[in-house]
């Protein structure tokens, strides 16, 4: 783990921490709740989603839920990860825990077609990209790995089939790398 890297990911956790005061980082081995959300979605899923608490970071409140490692997880792909947590950090302050609730888990299917859930995680993921041509560079964004990886993550069990028609996320995929491509503003960590 280098450093810069490490100090970056720790000066971004710090941004986090000065925009939303009560925020908190809970590994999820060491959270009885995060244990039960990992037994829920392996039920939903029909064992679909097995990564949960190995894979994926979790915002719920101002909590941050990690996955086991993650203080050996490199840096950068950190500072990456946090920044879409970031997004849905703000969504739920801008709709309320009530409001994103509703919206995420069960509009308007809990499993499939979760349309809103779609649209919240596709704001979070074309941060996703921003933050991968900011730290990684151009080559990381464009590479085959990380559209598979997200679209990916619309269409399987991984978040309950929340968009399953690989057509339609590959051409959000397509206009979110473009927008990204095109902006031009690529700060270090925003």
């Amino acid at each position: 783990m280098s450093e810069d890297g490490l100090a970056i990911r720790n000066r971004f956790i710090a941004e986090i921490q000065a925009e939303f005061p009560n925020f908190r980082i809970i590994k999820k081995e060491q959270s009885a709740f995060a244990k039960a959300i990992d037994l829920g979605l392996k039920l939903l899923t029909l064992g679909g989603q097995r990564e949960f608490m190995s894979r994926y970071f979790t915002v719920i409140g101002d909590t941050l839920y990690v996955p086991k490692g993650f203080d050996e997880l490199d840096p950068i792909n950190v500072v990456i990860t946090l920044r879409h947590e970031r997004v849905h950090l703000r969504q739920r302050r801008r709709l309320t825990l009530p409001g994103m609730t509703l919206l995420y888990l069960l509009l308007p299917f809990p499993l499939g077609m979760a349309y809103f859930r779609a649209r919240l995680e596709w704001e979070a993921y074309t941060e996703t990209l921003r933050a991968t041509l900011e730290l990684r560079g151009r080559d990381a964004v464009m590479a085959a790995a990380l559209r598979e990886r997200v679209v990916s993550q619309f269409t399987s069990a991984a978040y309950g089939w929340m968009w399953p028609f690989p057509k339609s996320v590959n051409r959000w995929y397509d206009e979110a790398l473009q927008e990204v491509l095109s902006s031009g503003d690529t700060p270090l960590a925003r």
